[in-house]
């Protein structure tokens, strides 16, 4: 049986998600953030030597890193279910954003919280305003340019699909979940697409997603 390794608050959430989805049972172990650094608990270690969640344990195969694992569990467990056919538009649409999730769009959104708490950040007070000077001028000058053109592409992209790969939900909108959900409930002040929006909606809605959520807790921190 596949146990979850799952740390409240995390992008492990989606990992539940596709399991709900598939009906595939699962061992949950919970693990808290450090209540002053938000980072994963030491004991984490144990399990991958990086200390990350998410990560799942299978009998002796241990997987690490988000994609890779909801891969394994669509091959190992998913009997074709959340993948479309190969050599479709379907299936290539899947493909890029199960790796476009991590790999180009979430270090822009965890810039975005990183430079909120540099100005934030409990400092001495001559300090602040340089550390605000340089939060504002990194976000105004790098950050929000390349994410209003993400946030761009997505609205285009979910105005001529249903889901991210088409007409039907498929792994890769697990795997986008989680920068979606961000998105929607955090970038307020950015022009972002009621597609977006609606998609976040869409994903919250489902009873696969509700139960996992009872069970793991939300995924996006406060």
């Amino acid at each position: 049986m596949i146990t979850v390794h799952h740390l409240n608050k995390s992008r492990s959430q989606r990992v539940l998600w596709l399991l709900e989805e598939l009906e595939v049972p699962y061992e949950l172990v919970k693990y808290e953030r450090e209540p002053k650094t938000l980072l994963a608990p030491p004991e984490l270690q144990k399990i991958h030597p990086l200390g990350k969640s998410p990560v799942i344990t299978d009998g002796d195969v241990t997987v690490a890193e988000s994609g890779a694992i909801l891969e394994y569990i669509v091959e190992t467990y998913g009997n074709g279910r959340l993948v479309p056919p190969a050599n479709t538009a379907e299936f290539r649409h899947y493909r890029y954003f199960m790796r476009y999730a991590e790999g180009s769009l979430m270090p822009y959104l965890l810039l975005t919280l990183i430079f909120d708490r540099v100005r934030t950040a409990p400092v001495p007070f001559f300090v602040k305003p340089i550390a605000r000077k340089i939060a504002d001028k990194v976000n105004a000058d790098f950050v929000a340019p390349n994410l209003t053109r993400h946030l761009k592409f997505l609205g285009d992209h979910l105005a001529k699909h249903t889901w991210f790969a088409g007409a039907e939900l498929t792994a890769a909108d697990i795997q986008m979940s989680y920068a979606v959900e961000a998105i929607a409930s955090r970038l307020g002040h950015m022009d972002v697409s009621p597609k977006i929006r609606e998609l976040a909606k869409r994903m919250q809605e489902r009873p696969a997603f509700k139960r996992a959520v009872a069970k793991g807790g939300p995924s996006i921190p406060e």
